[in-house]
């Protein structure tokens, strides 16, 4: 039943997509489900077993990302050295031709992460439900759609069904007015406020993010702002489709058109949070008060502004987060009180699905246009798709990149996940535009500090973590 009253957003995606409820569980309909070759292979392997086909294949898109190198893509799965991955690789190809799904394989100009491909396809659009065997899934909650994670057993059931149950979660909303200042984006905003909410400050929440400075980022800062959400513990993200989310799925090759475009438009704005829907948590913050922020420890939230300096354990509120606090410090190899910028670096990588897009590489080129990176650095960029790719080599960014002393590498997750060639040595410390900085995330001993592309792309410069800043 629909809620009663004003509704938010969340309520509106919620109410339209359900099916039936039982025992406080709701069976939501799926409108998009996307696979990658990691999360599906034994889903599918359940399928096969008790004979069932795919419900919906036109409502599912495969990618492979995870596993892929970012070099030799050509090749095709048979050029991958490792098995496992191999494996993965060659069953989602089988899998998705047995069933039917449409999948861009590995080499295809449309593939790549899966989070950049469906929005820039068109297959992401506002008040759908979207799924993915993908705790990053949250990033397309930018298109005001209710995207979020699911496990490889309920991978199966979408597969089955194009269901799936759900609890639902409690609204919250953070409102960011004012603008964001110069060299500050939208991965700056996301870590911030995980330095204010923490690693489970969300749990059991939608957020609704809104504001000023929410309206103001594009689609890409959006898409990095939701990306994030899940590391807040949030089930999912959402911001509110608006000109700018019209803009940039008009034309796009799954997006509707002509009368449909027409009609779709005004069920999208429909979609906004009610003017007195109520909100079970608020956040308000003054975007003037976000600095370029960077990670010094080994979750998300342990984050500072690059004038910062790191933690004493011994200041903390409670025993967990001093514990906490001093495992990362050892781990890091990092001493309380001591400045965060200047932090010398071995390895910058600038991609994954938080910030790989044409704007991100946009930012970097702007950074390091006529500058070097420094000897001592190994700096890496990975396109979030084949089609950004080519946009930035057709920009010539990518000659701005190599001429710097990038390595430009083919699409694919990259270190982000540490389950392709692309790793950190034991000990190797990390720049990178990624969203997760646990121990081991990106090479076993390797040191993960996130931060923004712009930062990543000046500390590469500078050869030790740095503010985009001290190079103008």
């Amino acid at each position: 039943m629909p809620s009663p009253g004003p509704r938010t957003l969340y309520d509106k995606l919620w109410d339209a997509h359900a099916v039936a409820e039982d025992d406080g569980e709701t069976l939501l309909y799926v409108d998009l489900h996307l696979l990658h070759e990691v999360t599906s292979p034994q889903a599918f392997a359940g399928l096969a077993a008790a004979g069932r086909t795919v419900r919906r294949p036109e409502r599912a898109l495969a990618l492979s990302d995870h596993n892929v190198p970012t070099m030799g893509q050509a090749a095709g799965p048979a050029g991958v050295a490792d098995a496992a991955a191999r494996a993965q690789l060659e069953a989602l190809v089988d899998n998705t031709r047995r069933f039917g799904i449409e999948n861009f394989p590995m080499g295809d100009p449309r593939g790549g992460i899966v989070h950049v491909v469906g929005p820039e396809q068109g297959r992401s659009q506002p008040g759908m439900t979207i799924v993915c065997g993908d705790s990053h899934t949250s990033t397309h909650g930018a298109f005001g759609a209710l995207a979020f994670g699911i496990g490889t057993s309920e991978v199966e059931h979408v597969l089955a069904t194009q269901t799936i149950r759900q609890r639902k979660s409690r609204n919250m909303r953070i409102c960011v007015e004012g603008r964001l200042a110069p060299h500050v984006h939208a991965k700056d905003l996301a870590l911030h406020l995980l330095g204010l909410v923490g690693v489970d400050g969300a749990t059991g929440h939608v957020i609704e993010y809104a504001g000023a400075a929410v309206r103001a980022l594009s689609m890409e800062g959006r898409m990095t702002l939701c990306n994030l959400s899940i590391e807040m513990g949030a089930r999912a993200g959402l911001v509110a489709p608006d000109a700018t989310t019209f803009a940039y799925l008009e034309g796009r090759g799954a997006a509707p058109g002509g009368e449909a475009w027409t009609a779709a438009l005004a069920r999208w704005r429909t979609l906004p949070s009610d003017a007195e829907a109520v909100f079970e948590r608020e956040l308000r913050i003054d975007a003037a008060d976000v600095a370029p922020m960077v990670s010094w420890g080994t979750n998300p939230s342990q984050v500072i502004g690059i004038d910062g300096r790191i933690p004493d354990p011994a200041g903390l509120p409670s025993a967990d987060a001093r514990d906490a606090a001093a495992r990362a410090l050892a781990y890091m190899a990092l001493l309380p009180g001591q400045k965060i910028a200047g932090t010398r670096l071995d390895r910058v990588f600038i991609g994954s699905c938080t910030n790989s897009r044409i704007e991100d590489l946009r930012i970097v080129a702007d950074i390091v246009r006529g500058r070097r990176v420094a000897p001592h650095v190994r700096a890496m960029v990975v396109p979030g798709s084949g089609l950004v790719k080519r946009a930035a080599e057709a920009e010539g960014i990518d000659a701005v990149l190599r001429a710097a002393g990038f390595d430009w590498r083919e699409p694919g997750c990259s270190m982000c996940v540490g389950m392709n060639p692309d790793r950190l040595h034991p000990g190797e410390r990390c720049a990178a535009t990624s969203n997760r900085n646990f121990e081991n995330r990106q090479g076993r001993g390797g040191r993960t500090h996130l931060m923004s592309p712009a930062l990543a792309a000046a500390s590469a410069i500078a050869g030790g973590i740095a503010d985009p800043a001290s190079l103008d």
